[in-house]
């Protein structure tokens, strides 16, 4: 995109340039910023102590949903996050430079981006998972400024059918990622995360899905947030040994 793009690498206590770490690529949601996490969400600084992880939060834009526009070269965020970032990421510090040290999850917008992102770069992030994840942009397509990235859904369908994450089930197979995602009973996207639960179980997909009390919230994403990092920890223990 021919541009600077801030993002938070966050190290954690025992760091140091002789010993390689995993790294988990945290995503923020529609209308939010690279820094969204670290200011809501302090804790996850912790989290990066505790399980001794690098975890980057890259700014998608406020509506950037993580594609590779094919309308505007100012929208190329699969590019930038998915193979840019990664590089640059694993250049400049110690990390594990391939899938089984690497996972990508995020919030609403983000949550559909971490898939996106890991469904199409079966090669970079060994584990995915959402929170709250937009999982189906169809039912959003007058809101949330998808369409000024892929064009308006009656105009191109195709776009949208081929780019929804739903749709994308079919470019992995069983145990291929690991994968987790949750989402609150009481938000407005339970009912796409419940039916992506049925095509993966479908399709004999392994995965954890838990569903809890709670809406579209920081309060619910603080929560959920500890869940998930525990869940990469188990990855990365699991594939390093």
């Amino acid at each position: 995109m021919n541009k600077d793009i801030k993002a938070v690498v966050i190290k954690p206590d025992h760091y140091s340039a002789g010993k390689k770490l995993p790294v988990l690529y945290l995503l923020h949601g529609f209308s939010g910023a690279y820094s969204d996490w670290i200011l809501k969400v302090p804790a996850i600084k912790g989290l990066s102590d505790q399980y001794n992880m690098l975890i980057v939060c890259p700014d998608g834009a406020f509506a950037g949903w993580y594609f590779d526009s094919p309308m505007s070269k100012e929208w190329q965020f699969e590019t930038y996050v998915g193979v840019e970032l990664v590089n640059w990421v694993d250049k400049h510090y110690a990390t594990i430079q391939n899938r089984a040290g690497r996972a990508i999850t995020g919030l609403s917008m983000g949550g559909h981006g971490a898939f996106y992102l890991a469904f199409k770069h079966l090669d970079t992030f060994g584990a995915v998972g959402s929170m709250s994840g937009a999982v189906d942009i169809r039912p959003l397509s007058d809101a949330f400024g998808i369409e000024q990235v892929l064009g308006k859904y009656s105009e191109h369908p195709d776009r949208w059918e081929k780019n929804t994450v739903i749709n994308m089930v079919y470019l992995i197979k069983p145990n291929s990622l690991d994968i987790t995602f949750d989402c609150g009973y009481d938000d407005f996207l339970y009912p796409v995360n419940q039916a992506l639960h049925q095509e993966l179980l479908l399709r004999k997909i392994p995965h954890d899905y838990t569903v809890r009390p709670g809406g579209h919230s920081w309060e619910y994403w603080a929560n959920s947030i500890n869940y998930q990092v525990l869940f990469f920890s188990d990855f990365f223990n699991k594939k390093g040994k």
